[in-house]
């Protein structure tokens, strides 16, 4: 009987490797300061128990892990809107959801030197990023619109122009606190006024603030 291939647990071990080195990366660029130089490769090598030639076998560039750490990020927030409709209400879920997406804002930023260079060559596009999130808020508003507990006429779209616009406005100097406060402002626009349905005011187009 032929001895089993090694290749089977190389390839299983460099899988690993790859999926500890964003993880690992994915935490340090949400925790920096607004440019990914202060990010060290050498250190999210260190911290994921690898060699540094290791972590250039799998990214041999710096954009090469900014993107695999905003692609895991980008299915991660989107995948976690049914995720959170499968746990709580739909207006609960929306706005855990809103957090949720918060965390990307902030990863983002945190590589938005090598980010940029990824958006400039075509690598990362935004109109891909902005269509799945906005299918993800539009399947929580469906379930609130089906719940009765969020608005029938909020427009997903609308929606994410709110959260976009909460999001740039506070890109420096504001607390975590403030921010949580400008979504929950959000967050109860889409709530339904109990003395206006959505049959009320036909063809309405985009949100209508109470």
């Amino acid at each position: 009987m032929p001895e089993p291939s090694s290749a089977r647990p190389v390839r299983s071990d460099a899988r690993r490797n790859r999926e500890k080195l964003v993880a690992v990366a994915r935490a340090a660029f949400a925790a920096a300061d607004g440019t990914d130089s202060t990010v060290a490769l050498e250190a999210i090598a260190r911290e994921a128990g690898v060699g540094i030639g290791t972590l250039y076998r799998h990214f041999p560039a710096r954009e090469d892990l900014v993107e695999a750490v905003y692609a895991a990020e980008l299915d991660d927030v989107t995948a976690s809107a049914p995720a959170l409709l499968a746990q709580f209400p739909p207006e609960v879920a929306l706005r855990a959801w809103m957090d949720r997406y918060g965390m990307f804002v902030a990863t983002k930023r945190g590589m938005a030197d090598a980010f940029r260079a990824s958006l400039a060559s075509g690598r990362i596009t935004t109109a891909v990023t902005r269509r799945r999130i906005t299918a993800a808020i539009g399947a929580i508003l469906d379930a609130g619109a089906r719940a009765g507990t969020l608005r029938a006429d909020a427009d997903p779209e609308d929606v994410t122009t709110m959260l976009l616009g909460v999001f740039l406005a506070t890109s420096a100097g504001h607390s975590p606190e403030r921010i949580g406060r400008l979504l929950d402002l959000v967050a109860a626009a889409l709530r339904p006024d109990p003395g206006r349905g959505a049959e009320s005011n036909p063809g309405a187009g985009g949100l209508q603030v109470p």
